[in-house]
């Protein structure tokens, strides 16, 4: 299998590795394949893929989902730079609500985030040019988009910066207390 999966402390989301082949040409390395995914339980039909490109040190994208019928599940791998990729259980019932993961994705160690629906995302560029492509199961719906401030009081991310660089819409979004309660935890 040319891919590696691994369990993360909260149930749901997945650490990947695919395995890299290299010789003096350079690189290769499939970074999804269906039927390697559904039999590791990565079922999900992806509709839509985003590139990003932050051109400086300190950017910070985040917190971000979207609410049903529109909810994306998503795959996460940085192609240029580093950055601090964070999920937070937002699954209301789940033993981790509130709680958040932090991983360092690069295009040096090649690793993959897989984030089910019921967390929100976001992530800070450790790099002067970073560049994430993002796989999702669903579609962008500007209606159905939430978030949560990057710096909310009750999940005391550890973000690596202190003044995040900030689009207006990440720097007014509401805190955790306050969002919509419209996951469920559903895993055994």
């Amino acid at each position: 299998m040319p891919f590696s999966f691994k369990k993360l402390e909260i149930p749901g989301p997945v650490l990947i590795e695919p395995k890299v082949f290299s010789d003096d040409r350079g690189i290769f390395m499939e970074t999804y394949k269906h039927p390697d995914f559904a039999e590791f339980g990565i079922k999900e039909i992806f509709t839509q893929d985003n590139y990003s490109k932050s051109i400086k040190k300190g950017v910070l994208r985040g917190l971000h989902y979207q609410i049903p019928p529109f909810a994306q599940a998503k795959i996460i791998w940085v192609i240029s730079g580093e950055i601090f990729d964070v999920i937070v259980d937002i699954r209301v019932g789940s033993p981790y609500y509130g709680k958040w993961i932090g991983i360092n994705l690069s295009s040096e160690n090649r690793k993959m985030l897989y984030i089910p629906c019921g967390f929100a995302h976001g992530f800070c560029t450790l790099s002067e040019v970073t560049e994430v492509v993002y796989k999702c199961t669903n579609v962008y719906s500007p209606q159905h988009e939430r978030g949560i401030i990057w710096n909310d009081p009750l999940l005391k991310i550890n973000w690596p910066v202190k003044h995040p660089i900030l689009s207006k819409k990440d720097s007014t979004h509401p805190t955790f207390d306050k969002i919509e309660k419209v996951f469920l935890y559903d895993y055994e």
